[in-house]
Order: C-alpha cells, then structure tokens, then sequence
C-alpha cells in the first residue's frame, strides 16, 4: 500500500513482539488469542490489544481465506503489462481495479505501464475479458501477456 499523491506516508515502528504475532498470523490467520499468547508468551489480553493497534494503525490491513485458484476450477494465471496514454492512466488503473477477473493490479516505472494480474477459467474466458473489458478502455496502447506455467512460491504476507 502506498500513499496517493498528496498524502504523506506515515511509518509505524512494531517491535519483536509484534512481528512474532505478525509472523504467526501469517502462518495461522485463525489462531485464537489464546494460543496466539501461549506462542508469543504474552497475555491474551495483551495479544489482542496488540492485534487491534496493529489494525488500527493499518499496519494489518485484513483478514482473508487463501483460495488455491485451481481447486475451484480457475486454470489460468495470467500477468499483463498494458501500456496506457498518461492521460488514461488513471482512469484506465481505476476500471481495471473493478474487475473480478483482475487480482491485483499495480502502478509501474516505464512508460505508463500499469502491471495487472488475472485469473481466469480458461483461455476462452482471458480472450473474452482482453475483448470485451480490457481492449476497448481509452488510451490502451499495448497489452503484453505472460501465462503462468508453474507457481514455485508465492508469499502471503512480508517479510519482516
């Protein structure tokens, strides 16, 4: 997350304590505060306020299921770089932000390209998003896609 033009981006200091809690949502994201203190050795009390500074603060930004895209029938990843005139850019990021299809979708050094991850049912299913959602959007110049042949890591969460 960074911050739009014109806000300033405020840095928050967490301590050991919290990145071990962070750590462990990240491999547990439904560990009680219960055993969350038992591993942090903290109070569950302690846990929990820690917890809700961090959300507060933005520092944890949500809680969310990891869905193996594969396993409900999503076979297509695919990575786009589409370059947009500078005057659609915006407009453009905020379309493409809209669609379900688009999973993330990011701001690049270049020559107004914008970085967008997709996933799709099948090769039919990208087609017709690329025709019908992404082709037709003003200012598109070029769109180049890579197609996911194998996913050997993929993080959830940073490092700290």
């Amino acid at each position: 997350m960074q911050a739009k033009a014109g806000e300033e981006l405020v840095t928050i200091e967490i301590d050991d304590i919290d990145r071990k809690i962070i750590a462990e949502l990240n491999l547990n994201g439904r560990i009680s505060y219960t055993d969350l203190a038992k591993e942090i050795g903290l109070s569950r009390v302690a846990v929990q306020s820690r917890i809700n500074a961090l959300m507060d603060a933005g520092v944890i930004e949500r809680f969310a299921a990891v869905i193996n895209p594969e396993k409900i029938g999503i076979r297509v990843s695919a990575f786009f770089n589409v370059e947009v005139e500078p005057k659609h850019l915006h407009a453009v990021a905020d379309q493409l932000s809209t669609e379900p299809f688009v999973t993330s979708l990011y701001h690049m050094t270049g020559p107004s390209k914008l970085h967008m991850h997709g996933l799709f049912r099948n090769n039919q299913e990208m087609e017709l998003f690329l025709r019908e959602k992404l082709y037709p959007l003003p200012g598109i110049m070029s769109v180049d896609c890579q197609v996911l042949i194998n996913r050997y890591k993929s993080r959830m969460g940073m490092r700290l």
